[in-house]
């Protein structure tokens, strides 16, 4: 028998199974055969009965747990592939996710290059990607919305200029056959018709160069108080035949206002001649002014029939049409009374030329006051 050894040892037997000490990690369970490469035979009468393996500084191991070893990796390399397919997995349904949005923002903006106006995206998120869908939303809706306006514009351009020209072309027409007298009146109605043009036109180029902000202003200080006398007594004939008051309402310590006297004197002008012709006989309208450090704010207020909630966004707009909104435009707005349907849009565009605002309140049967805030410099 050989010695034995000074450290820690195995008994194997012929089997390759620990035998001893039964206190050893694998007891009764197989080593590998690699780890019998250097064990000591242990005889008896000349015949092997088992081994004697040193451990020595490493544990050895048995095939139990090198099976079980094996297992482990196993499963631990199933997981890194599952867990690498589900990383890929992820990864391509974040990016579907990513660039969905993208490629239908992208196709909407292309549509809309196109002339295909009022393509709406899904807002599919509240981040980022979410407030630029909703952004191409508004973009897109805003010029669906400006090029109807365009067109309605161009066909109520063309329904105001038919009318007058119609009836020139009518009367000059008859005066050149012979078929009627050229008598005053009917020069009279000629006149008036190519006034109604004329008044057209300039209306037209006074908001053309409003929108390219090439209105020009003649500034100066500006008595507010005279300005309202002035357009009080343009239309004080036209007041009394209706029945109805005009009064100012302006306190003589009213501080001159740096603005433009005849763009000012137009701007209450179309305000008044709007004002009377929807205020009964009757009614009252009322031009007032108040000032503080940095705004004079001017009013027009009449008791007239007033104007419904859902026009009221509208009655700054061009030509717009409603049956109850007080545009000078619709009914009302025809070469039989001059006006050019542009009245409101043009004091609109004044006021802001000026680098002030205008509103309006309003209730029905009770009346409408226009407010203009106007920045002192």
């Amino acid at each position: 028998a050989p010695d034995v050894p000074p450290g820690p040892f195995l008994l194997v037997d012929l089997n390759n199974i620990i035998v001893f000490p039964p206190d050893a990690r694998g007891f009764g369970t197989p080593l590998r055969t690699a780890d019998l490469e250097d064990a000591e035979p242990l005889t008896l009468d000349g015949e092997t009965i088992g081994y004697i393996v040193t451990q020595e500084n490493e544990e050895l191991r048995n095939a139990a747990e090198d099976n079980y070893e094996q297992r482990i990796n196993r499963i631990f390399l199933a997981a890194g592939g599952g867990a690498l397919a589900l990383a890929v997995l992820l990864s391509v349904l974040f990016a579907q996710g990513l660039t969905r949005p993208l490629r239908e923002i992208t196709a909407a903006i292309r549509a809309v290059a196109g002339g295909d106006l009022g393509q709406q995206v899904p807002v599919r998120t509240q981040d980022e990607l979410g407030h630029l869908a909703a952004a191409v939303n508004q973009m897109s809706a805003d010029l669906a919305y400006s090029n109807q306006l365009r067109r309605q514009m161009t066909a109520d351009i063309a329904h105001e200029l038919r009318t007058p020209l119609t009836v020139l072309a009518g009367y000059l027409e008859a005066l050149r056959d012979g078929v009627l007298e050229p008598r005053p009146d009917r020069l009279e109605t000629m006149h008036a018709e190519a006034q109604h043009l004329q008044r057209l036109v300039e209306d037209l180029r006074t908001l053309s160069l409003a929108d390219a902000g090439e209105l020009p202003l003649e500034r100066g200080l500006v008595d507010v108080g005279e300005v309202q006398r002035q357009v009080i007594g343009a239309f004080a004939h036209q007041a009394e035949q209706q029945g109805v008051t005009l009064e100012p309402r302006t306190p003589a310590d009213l501080p001159p206002l740096d603005a433009d006297r005849e763009r000012l004197a137009q701007v209450l002008g179309n305000l008044v001649s709007n004002a009377l012709r929807y205020t009964p006989a009757g009614g009252q309208i009322t031009l007032g002014a108040t000032h503080t450090s940095g705004t004079t704010t001017l009013t027009v207020q009449d008791t007239g029939r007033g104007i419904a909630p859902e026009h009221l966004p509208h009655i700054f707009e061009r030509f717009y049409r409603a049956d109850t909104a007080r545009q000078t435009s619709g009914d009302a707005n025809t070469s039989e009374n001059g006006e050019s349907g542009l009245g409101l849009a043009i004091v609109r565009s004044v006021v802001e030329a000026h680098g002030g605002s205008i509103t309006a309140d309003s209730a029905l049967d009770q009346g409408t006051t226009f407010t203009i805030t106007l920045p002192n410099r």
